[in-house]
């Protein structure tokens, strides 16, 4: 009876405890707690990231792409490697990964791998860019040079025959960037077919504007600035020839002209001569490779051309408007400016790496948009998984009038478009945190100059 009696008081005392009053030790008031300095649950971390924590991604990623898409050759019938570009054969074939070697999202991965190579001092970064270049070069020479032998039938196809700006800009600007690295000479014929096709065979408006017949005639894709512009813009600095400057400022302009909207300080992403009224749909990535393109032009036009604070003046303008719309996770919706799609990867990735390479590079102010960069940063490197693995982007996307066909763009860790941009921004990152103190002063991110003695802000 007595055992009983207890077991019931010590089940109502258990249960009466969460309902007793806390102590005046334990409950946090105005009056005993800096509120203020309270830790925030942020979605992902918050602050600067050690060089060694943002290196460590990225050599995440290239050990990723480096296993997932081998750089050799095999015979298409036997399947065995080839070790000896001289014993190429017309059977010989890439041999078949994750990703394609020749690509324009491959591209942008070969050279953000020199940038990552310069930032981090690692050799390994350019020896990734420099075999497979080498390795291009190479089977590109043998099957231009074999008799009899159609493009159609090679592996290097777009190569040898580019038909769309797809094939020729982004690899262009890539061989240049690794021909003033390793001076191979086998990659000059081949940049100067990439740009001779930009040049001279795409198709135009009349007024010069790079366009295309597709989905409907005399289209602009504002992707079509990437897959332009970095190639005029190393062409004109490889060659010293300023129609190449003239042409890639002119896209610059023209394009801007049709597709940004002033208010929004955004592009569309398509745009069709003749449609009126016109839909504008404000997809994230080709916003990316228009801010990416204006950036990699800034970075080799001579301060004395006529064009270049209109490019500058550009280039600020679109900043000014993306950041309002990054989210506080620190990523950027599917469509800026529609909170209810998904957030995405790739183009978060590229709007972080032009304006941490703004700041660096003088074009945007430090204080202003330094604390963007950093939690685009933490959220980028967020989705690089543990193999390396680039989650959370979108596929290769066309262009459309309807708001569905962007909300519901699947995702993918095989979509190559979010690996070169990964790149791209944490190597720049690196450079940042070298350049500037960032530290949390009063809980946000703050930066300052080196050498400023910081703590007398507190």
């Amino acid at each position: 009876m007595r055992k009983s009696v207890f077991l019931a008081s010590l089940f109502i005392f258990l249960h009466a405890l969460p309902m007793l009053p806390q102590t005046a030790a334990s409950k946090i008031t105005d009056s005993n707690t800096a509120l203020h300095a309270l830790q925030p649950e942020y979605p992902v971390p918050y602050g600067p990231r050690k060089a060694e924590e943002i290196t460590d991604v990225l050599k995440r990623v290239l050990n990723y792409l480096d296993a997932s898409t081998p750089a050799k050759m095999i015979d298409r019938k036997t399947k065995a490697v080839i070790n000896d570009n001289s014993k190429l054969s017309s059977d010989a074939v890439f041999e078949p990964g994750v990703f394609r070697l020749i690509s324009y999202e491959w591209g942008v991965v070969y050279g953000a791998m020199l940038s990552a190579g310069e930032a981090t001092g690692d050799p390994e970064f350019n020896k990734y860019t420099l075999k497979r270049m080498n390795l291009i070069g190479s089977v590109s020479q043998y099957f231009k040079n074999t008799s009899g032998s159609s493009p159609d039938a090679t592996p290097v196809r777009s190569v040898l025959d580019p038909r769309a700006l797809d094939d020729a800009g982004s690899m262009c600007a890539a061989m240049i960037k690794t021909y003033n690295i390793s001076k191979d000479e086998t990659l000059l014929p081949l940049i100067e077919n990439y740009t001779d096709y930009i040049s001279s065979k795409q198709q135009r408006l009349s007024d010069g504007t790079l366009a295309r017949n597709r989905p409907l005639p005399d289209a602009l894709w504002l992707d079509d600035l990437y897959m332009s512009v970095p190639a005029l813009a190393q062409m004109g600095k490889l060659q010293g020839d300023k129609k190449y400057y003239d042409d890639a400022c002119k896209q610059i302009l023209q394009f801007s002209q049709h597709m940004f909207n002033e208010e929004k300080g955004l592009y569309m992403h398509g745009w069709i001569q003749g449609m009126e009224p016109h839909p504008e749909f404000y997809w994230a990535r080709c916003n990316g490779w228009a801010i990416l393109a204006m950036s990699e032009l800034l970075d080799v036009l001579p301060s004395g051309h006529p064009d270049r604070n209109k490019i500058l003046n550009r280039y600020n303008a679109h900043i000014k408007g993306i950041v309002p719309f990054q989210s506080g996770s620190g990523l950027w919706h599917q469509l800026l400016d529609r909170n209810d799609s998904y957030l995405e990867t790739s183009a978060s990735a590229i709007f972080t790496y032009c304006i941490a390479h703004g700041i660096n590079k003088g074009w945007l102010a430090p204080q202003a948009y330094g604390p963007a960069a950093v939690l685009g940063w933490n959220a980028v490197q967020s989705r690089v998984n543990a193999t390396g693995q680039v989650e959370g982007t979108c596929v290769g996307t066309g262009m459309a009038f309807d708001p569905a066909f962007y909300y519901h763009r699947p995702v993918n860790v095989a979509a190559a478009h979010g690996y070169g941009p990964v790149m791209l921004a944490g190597a720049e990152m690196l450079t940042l945190i070298r350049n500037y103190q960032i530290v949390i002063n009063d809980s946000a991110v703050m930066l300052y100059k080196l050498g400023t003695d910081w703590e007398k802000y507190r």
